[in-house]
């Protein structure tokens, strides 16, 4: 709740102005029920002329215009407090993530994030848009009708006093169940988001191992939970309301009785010595409801505080988790002139800070082609996003003699050529894959994807062919040449290859290769590969295994039966695998 408290400042002046705009809508309903009550009064006793009458009746019907136009202002006020804040909180949870680097965001499901950013967040809406504002109005507008009343007649307002506090009181205690419930309810959501996008993405494989019947089942048992939690929620609010509505019924009827024993003397105080007169007993009754209405939205709203906490729970679990920063500075190291990088005793940690690789001590020459060889879980992956700045370190990592944490990590990865064997390309058009916001010419772009062997691709499908997530409206060996293809519009001093050919055929393969192999000339490369036939272009292998680095050296110095090169490739997870699919 302090978590929520704190970020209501991110609104602005839009609280206030819903607060203001609600009190003026309330001084108007006195305003309102004191010049009904006169109209009433004034005709049944015919003490009223005509021309007072209408004078009454336009003020009447410019109060409620006024009131009219006061809710209108205070529902766009209310939005934009709750918008305001929502775009704070999802800001800050999108600088999060991207300040986590992509290591960090391959841990959890996608489904699981776009629940934090999107359902989670917009649980936030209501708090601030009704129920926080409404914290405030449920105190000033019941007060200025009990500063109204008292003067008219004291026992009435004694009544309202007295009652008004079993509406709150009655609201804390089934609200407590409904925060507990919406917990629950987002936890369940939570899982069945990212369970229904890992299935979906994942359709194929489904189909093609006959799992989609198991999975339907899983899918149901998951969706029956999430109802069922759903359905929970509602009860709390629904029992809520209803508790509301019967209190504040009960308090107006106590009200009503007591004008009527008055009325015919039975209770004859209140009035301050004089006889209750029918303006003052519809005065009263006229703002009764509207006296306990502020409350009863209160109550009304008290779900969305409910929600509200279940997802400021999670919100805040995740901007507190200790993660340790990712590498970032401010020295911009250019690489055009021969630059080597050096480890010594290097530990890539996780972003939790548990070593995943390490100590390593190596050093890659300008100009090198280096090979990264080990077991599936080595660690091979973990070295390569410390080398992309995606995981923090221990030790030293040095740059043409400049500690690596001390780069400004932006020009360091446009430097940088990278290919991996899942190509990742984004939502957009086969164009907005190579260019990636840049203004770049057709003809550079179509030199790029000359040299990447996919002239055929555009040929075939023009720039503004559709690019799903996932790279969908392309084959894999198409991907990963219009992949090779934007790798090859940058100046690509340093290339990090991550089994760049591991799920292509034979063919995609061997273009895709030739393609490569002009550019890593002379150009500084390091490629995790599983294919011995990379040996013969290498200039040193780094062998790791179980995170540690069991030999680095020349090619030569592996080839024999009995060397550690051997011994590792023949452990399972090490040997070449063949080529998958196109």
């Amino acid at each position: 709740m302090n978590w929520l408290r704190q970020r209501s400042a991110l609104a602005g002046r839009w609280p206030a102005l819903t607060i203001l705009c609600g009190a003026i809508s309330g001084a108007l309903l006195i305003a309102q029920a004191y010049l009904l009550a006169t109209l009433l009064h004034g005709v049944i006793s015919a003490t009223l002329k005509q021309t007072e009458i209408r004078h009454t009746l336009a003020l009447l019907l410019a109060v409620v215009a006024g009131r009219a136009l006061c809710a209108l202002l205070r529902e766009q006020c209310a939005f934009a407090c709750g918008a305001a804040v929502r775009r704070a909180v999802r800001k800050e949870l999108l600088d999060t993530l991207a300040s986590r680097g992509p290591a960090y965001l391959q841990r959890k499901p996608a489904g699981s994030w776009a629940s934090l950013l999107q359902e989670q967040v917009e649980n936030l809406q209501d708090f601030y848009a009704r129920y926080l504002p409404q914290t405030r109005l449920s105190v000033v507008q019941p007060l200025l009708i009990l500063v109204a009343v008292f003067p008219v007649n004291w026992a009435a307002g004694l009544i309202l006093l007295i009652t008004a506090p079993l509406i709150p009181l009655f609201m804390i205690l089934t609200g407590l169940g409904a925060a507990d419930a919406s917990r629950r309810n987002f936890e369940s959501l939570r899982r069945l988001s990212g369970y229904f996008l890992d299935r979906l993405r994942g359709l194929a494989t489904l189909r093609l191992y006959h799992r989609t019947e198991a999975e339907r089942d899983t899918l149901r048992q998951a969706s029956e939970e999430f109802r069922e939690r759903t359905m929970e929620v509602l009860r709390m609010a629904f029992l809520s309301s209803a508790v509301l509505e019967f209190f504040a019924s009960v308090a107006i009827a106590l009200i009503a009785v007591y004008f009527g024993f008055n009325y015919l003397e039975h209770l004859p105080f209140g009035d301050y010595g004089s006889k209750a007169t029918l303006f003052t007993g519809l005065f009263v009754l006229l703002l009764a409801p509207d006296f306990y209405m502020p409350l009863r939205e209160l109550g009304s709203h008290y779900h969305a505080k409910a929600q509200a906490i279940g997802a400021a729970e999670s919100i805040e679990a995740f901007l507190a988790e200790p993660i340790l920063p990712l590498p970032g500075g401010q020295i911009r190291a250019e690489l055009d002139s021969p630059f080597t990088i050096e480890a010594r005793d290097l530990v890539v940690l996780s972003p939790e800070g548990d070593p995943l690789v390490g100590p390593l001590t190596f050093t890659l020459n300008h100009g090198s082609q280096n090979l990264l060889i080990g077991q599936t879980g080595s660690g091979k992956s973990s070295l390569l996003n410390a080398l992309l700045g995606f995981l923090p370190y221990q030790g030293s990592l040095t740059v043409a003699g400049i500690e690596f944490r001390e780069l400004d990590m932006g020009h360091w990865r446009s430097q940088l050529g990278w290919l991996g064997q899942n190509p990742k390309l984004v939502h957009g058009t086969l164009r907005d894959n190579l260019t990636m916001g840049r203004h770049i010419e057709d003809a550079q772009l179509e030199e790029a994807m000359r040299q990447a062997h996919a002239e055929e691709i555009l040929a075939a499908k023009g720039w503004e062919h559709p690019i799903g997530d996932g790279a969908s409206g392309l084959s894999v060996g198409q991907a990963q040449r219009v992949a090779l293809a934007r790798a090859l519009l940058g100046p690509a001093r340093l290339w990090l290859l991550d089994e760049p050919t591991a799920s292509l055929d034979r063919h995609n393969e061997q273009r895709i290769l030739a393609a490569l192999q002009p550019r890593l000339e002379g150009k500084t490369t390091l490629m995790v590969t599983h294919r011995l036939d990379e040996l013969a272009n290498a200039d040193q292998l780094l062998l790791l295994e179980h995170g540690k680095l069991l030999a680095c050296g020349a090619p030569e110095h592996f080839t024999g039966h009995d060397s550690p090169l051997m011994a590792l490739l023949a452990q399972p997870g090490t040997l070449p695998q063949e080529p998958k699919h196109a």
